[in-house]
């Protein structure tokens, strides 16, 4: 194991980390439809349901992949786009990269940091000249070192998904990183299992990334609802990543696994209860803790007692409120007299017992 000794990195003005407030991001994806008015709408929503960054993805079909319809290109295995080639995929999905200024000064306006993930260098070389603050290494993409090493020499946090990556191959993601003196790097747990079943997502291992690798943990969650980001807040994500979408019956590649904005804004409400009851480790009694603890036990005086009367089992009590000695007091007390007469209902003090001669 290695200890985690990056506890907060900066992103633009954000600093994110240990004991920060989660960066929560509203992934883009495909949700445009290719339509850029929907795409504004999208950000406008995102904004209102309180997501802090929005996400794009920069590729072609072209840069990456080829259009191809042989067997190494068809998709299968019961995924959601099973019968298409990637290229056919791709080409449905990609974002316009002319539309990435126009959205980065729309994000700006509504006060949203806007980065997105690079499949290729021509990507990275793109998003540098837009000055993104920023990049997400997508799960697939986790694998192409070179690709990482080249990003990553941008000197800019690295997010690294880890959906289809062994303990490996995260570890060599991370190295390659490091290896050009980048070491604000966020992995994220992730499951490429489009949508995700709740039992495939074994948030478990967020928590353990963090030790094993010595880094920031966040989620890249693709799974329907809300209840897995809300779950790693608990459990010390940094950075929670969502698919937003205005509405899910518009379609599209991504629409299944994506939140509508009541939903996104559900979720965020609840990661951000989540951040708040997790509070710090303490032991100090807080103000309103202080005014709860007057009904903890204490010894009582529950008979009328004369000066001189012993003080038995029977006259005095630990009963509630905490107003008397603590209980723990008791074997000390019994047998020794009252100094003066004591009215039932005192709070026993050391006042009101004589000392021994």
């Amino acid at each position: 194991m290695k200890k985690n000794k990056r506890m907060t990195i900066t992103i633009g003005k954000r600093i994110v980390g240990s004991g920060k407030p989660i960066l929560i991001v509203a992934e883009l994806s495909a949700n445009h439809l290719h339509k850029y008015e929907l795409a504004e709408k999208t950000l406008h929503a995102a904004k209102e349901a309180g997501a802090d960054a929005i996400k794009l993805q920069t590729y072609t079909a072209d840069t990456i992949t080829i259009d191809c319809k042989n067997k190494y290109f068809l998709i299968k295995g019961g995924t959601i786009w099973d019968g298409k080639t990637f290229y056919e995929l791709y080409k449905e999905a990609y974002t316009p990269w002319e539309w990435h200024a126009p959205l980065q000064k729309l994000a700006k306006e509504l006060g949203l940091i806007f980065f997105s993930t690079p499949f290729d260098k021509t990507a990275v070389d793109y998003l540098e000249k837009l000055k993104v603050p920023m990049y997400k290494i997508g799960s697939p993409e986790i694998v192409d070192i070179p690709l990482i090493e080249y990003a990553a020499k941008k000197g800019k946090p690295m997010l690294l998904s880890t959906g289809i990556a062994t303990e490996k191959e995260i570890r060599e993601a991370v190295d390659a990183c490091r290896k050009v003196s980048n070491k604000d790097v966020v992995v994220l747990k992730c499951t490429s299992a489009y949508p995700t079943p709740l039992e495939e997502v074994n948030l478990r291992t967020m928590p353990d990334m963090a030790e094993r690798f010595g880094v920031l943990v966040g989620i890249s969650d693709h799974s329907q609802g809300i209840s897995v980001p809300i779950a790693a807040a608990a459990l010390g994500a940094s950075i929670i990543e969502k698919h937003f979408i205005l509405d899910r019956k518009f379609g599209g590649p991504d629409s299944e696994f994506s939140l509508e904005p009541a939903e996104f804004k559900e979720m965020v409400k609840r990661v951000r209860e989540t951040e708040k009851l997790l509070g710090k480790a303490t032991y100090e009694l807080t103000e309103k803790v202080k005014v709860g603890r007057r009904g903890a036990r204490s010894l009582f005086v529950v008979e009328d007692m004369k000066k001189g009367e012993l003080f038995t089992e029977k006259n005095i009590r630990s009963i509630r409120p905490c107003f008397g000695l603590a209980p723990k007091e008791i074997k000390t007390v019994l047998g020794k007299k009252a100094k003066k007469d004591i009215e039932r209902g005192t709070p026993l003090s050391w006042s009101l017992i004589a000392k021994a001669k």
